[in-house]
């Protein structure tokens, strides 16, 4: 409207001038009309083009263990179906290597530091309200006037207090014309897996990491997490279905991504690629080109930034994720991410990783990796037999590094040539200058999030914080329990153990 009223000044100016000249009025107001209906037009097409619908899937405890990303077993054809129409991004990171952390800091647009919201899962009588003047992003996009719903399941995760702004549970319920936002989390790639009856997995179909023992039970536990992501790419095209059935494929964005990283050893919980590395997947017809494969250095935290920017919502403090929609988004040198409490077993971690290399910062090195979890002892059955073969000096050098009952202060890994993080470059003295560049930009980073590093409180505090946690004979009951839940067949529902 602003442009038609400074026409509509000019034409006046225009026409005094051209009636004090003696020239025919009737051209005159015949080109004002001709241009007024012209910039009334402009308007209307202004219109015509709403704001973009948006559809979030998030997928727990998942990496890129995906057709579309090479994973060797697996058949994810709404999921690769999906990337081929968009944009396929190989190096997206989040915050956080566990759920409330990380999606604290999704659902803001903030490191989960910054917010006070690194502790996982903080209790209700802990939780604060946000800082600074933050808002969640939900809210941000109902005053905005999306509708927005949060789907399939109720978790939000959030370590904090507060209105998160969802409206209702279906994006049915909008009024007429309104653009929606949709959150929907698909639970089943969380711990316990189902198998998939309709297409079952062989073990020697499947290529497991160096760090894990290769045997048949380490096979089949991880072949059963791949079989419950087919399930899930299912109801991925259900999704992506039922868009195109209601005609709203064309103006909606879609995004697919992971909360964090994989639910094995070296996974979730732990700054290591597969407890960090997500897949991350953005369709939006006309805007994103399609096949497209990016190996920037995204962070989850963009996602939240994108979201943002395309529905016109404009935060008040500045977010720390970057808009992905950006014309003037320059790549990322480096990414970062921060590991605290999980329930009560106390550590902390800090990391830094560029295309070539990562440094980890272990701010607790007297406590074991493996240090108790019950949520790890509990649902991780490789842990079990690993735990058995560790204790009878089985494992090889690679293997058994993880069991060690403590951790160097600094990891540091050339990820180009290393990518499984075996090799620990940061004692050698070869790496000291990059050693001292990646950890003082760290540190410029922790300062920048208010990162309260560890106390001596919480030092103390926590769970016992050796390894091994149980005897052998211990560990070796735990793995014959594990057994008919691993190799239970598609027909067996049998329960899980524990």
């Amino acid at each position: 409207m602003g442009t038609i009223n400074l026409y509509n000044q000019v034409v006046a100016s225009w026409l005094q001038y051209q009636v004090t000249k003696g020239l025919v009025v009737i051209q005159v107001v015949l080109w004002s009309i001709l241009m007024l209906t012209a910039s009334a037009s402009m308007a209307q097409g202004e219109k015509a083009a709403p704001r973009p619908n948006i559809v979030w899937i998030m997928l727990e405890d998942w990496s890129t263990d995906l057709g579309c990303y090479g994973t060797e077993g697996i058949q994810t054809p709404f999921t690769d179906t999906l990337a081929s129409q968009g944009a396929r991004y190989t190096n997206a990171f989040c915050t956080s290597p566990v759920c409330s952390t990380s999606r604290s800091a999704m659902i803001t647009g903030f490191h989960q530091n910054y917010i006070g919201a690194q502790q996982h899962r903080t209790a209700e009588k802990d939780k604060e309200v946000l800082p600074h003047g933050i808002k969640p992003l939900p809210l941000l996009l109902k005053e905005a006037g999306y509708y927005t719903a949060l789907m399939k399941s109720a978790k939000t995760d959030a370590n904090f207090k507060g209105d998160l702004g969802f409206m209702g549970d279906d994006w049915k319920d909008r009024k007429k014309g309104q653009p929606f936002f949709a959150q929907i989390t698909l639970t089943g790639t969380h711990r316990e897996w189902k198998r998939d009856p309709l297409n079952p997995i062989a073990t020697e179909e499947v290529v497991l990491p160096p760090y894990y023992a290769d045997t048949p039970f380490a096979r089949r536990d991880w072949a059963n997490g791949l079989e419950q992501m087919q399930l899930c790419d299912r109801e991925i095209g259900e999704i992506l279905s039922r868009l195109e059935d209601e005609g709203l494929v064309e103006n909606t964005l879609v995004i697919l991504i992971g909360d964090n990283g994989r639910c094995h050893i070296r996974g979730k919980q732990f700054l290591y690629d597969p407890g960090i590395q997500v897949p991350l997947i953005m369709r939006w017809p006309g805007v994103v080109g399609t096949g497209q494969v990016s190996d920037d250095l995204v962070q989850s935290i963009d996602v939240t930034a994108s979201i943002l920017d395309v529905a016109g919502a404009r935060p008040k403090t500045q977010l720390q994720g970057r808009s992905l929609f950006s014309d003037a988004l320059s790549p990322r040198q480096y990414i970062y991410a921060a590991r605290d409490r999980m329930g009560s077993t106390h550590d902390a971690m800090r990391t830094i990783r560029s295309k070539e290399y990562k440094l980890i910062h272990n701010l607790m090195p007297e406590r074991a990796w493996l240090q108790y979890s019950g949520y790890k002892e509990d649902n991780y059955p490789m842990l079990a037999e690993m735990s058995v073969m560790y204790l009878e000096g089985k494992l090889n050098e690679d293997q058994a590094k993880f069991f060690a009952p403590t951790k160097p202060e600094f990891e540091l890994y050339h990820i180009s040539k290393d990518p499984y993080e075996l090799q620990n470059l940061a004692y050698d003295k070869a790496y000291g200058a990059i050693k001292d560049q990646l950890l003082g930009e760290l540190y410029a980073w922790r300062k920048s999030i208010q990162d309260q590093g560890v106390s001596q409180e919480f030092r103390m505090g926590g769970l016992p914080s050796t390894y091994p946690t149980r005897t052998l004979e211990e560990w070796q009951k735990r793995y014959e329990q594990w057994k008919p839940y691993v190799f239970r067949s598609t027909e067996n529902d049998e329960p899980h153990p524990f």
